[in-house]
This record gives C-alpha cells, sequence and structure tokens, in this order.
C-alpha cells in the first residue's frame, strides 16, 4: 500500500461523534444525565442528538450491529468537578488518570451500551 500524497489540509467545519446503541430511548435517558440536559433534536425516529459546541455534536443511532463499540471523548476544564456532578447524578466513573507527562488528567465511564465515554481535563 502506497502512502497518499501530502496535500492541504481538510476544511474541517464541525464534528459529529456518533454512538451506535441498541435501546434508543435508555441511552438517551443515559445521556441527558451525562450531559445535564435533554437531547436538542431527534431529526428522525432512530437518532437523538445534543449540540455540545457551535460546531460539535453528539448522536446516539439506533444501530444495534455497532452498539457498545464507541470511545467518545470529551473535553472538561475540570475534571474533578466534572465527577464530582456526575456522582450526583449517579454516574459513576472509573478513577481519574495521569496521561504521558503530566499534560491531561482523564476517567471513563460506560453507557448502557458499553460505549466509552471518557472525559478528559487538559492541563498546561
Amino acid at each position: 500500500m502506497s502512502t497518499p500524497a501530502a496535500g492541504p489540509p481538510l476544511p474541517v467545519t464541525t464534528l459529529l461523534a456518533v454512538a451506535p446503541v441498541t435501546d434508543l430511548p435508555r441511552a438517551t435517558t443515559w445521556y441527558t444525565h451525562l450531559l445535564g440536559r435533554p437531547a436538542d433534536t431527534h431529526p428522525m425516529p432512530s437518532l437523538a442528538e445534543w449540540q455540545l459546541t457551535p460546531d460539535t455534536w453528539l448522536q446516539l443511532f439506533h444501530s444495534p450491529e455497532h452498539a457498545g463499540s464507541t470511545l467518545i471523548n470529551i473535553g472538561v476544564p475540570d475534571l474533578d468537578s466534572a465527577l464530582a456532578e456526575l456522582a450526583e447524578r449517579s454516574l459513576e466513573a472509573d478513577t481519574p488518570q495521569e496521561g504521558a507527562g503530566g499534560t491531561v488528567r482523564f476517567a471513563a465511564l460506560y453507557d448502557p451500551e458499553g460505549n466509552r465515554v471518557t472525559l478528559i481535563e487538559g492541563r498546561g
């Protein structure tokens, strides 16, 4: 396999993360607790979506054959505060860990489908 030729950067305008699920209502409830608010839209019966930043969206999509294999990373300004808030919502994450060089801290939790959601706090 040959290496593709370098070219100009791809002009990305938005990022859309999609988590496939088997049970959309159950997953929507879990993500509502995680994000602290209901989905912004349900553009079709098999889809729920949250706009997280002006150019970033998280979607839940009914797709049983792909459910449970997604990795979602969400940046937060203060990991300890985020974890404390989630604990108040009865959502428990793994013990926080430090990344290489101590520039990030992170903790993962899992939605009811087994998709991993990692909260990441960048430092420096």
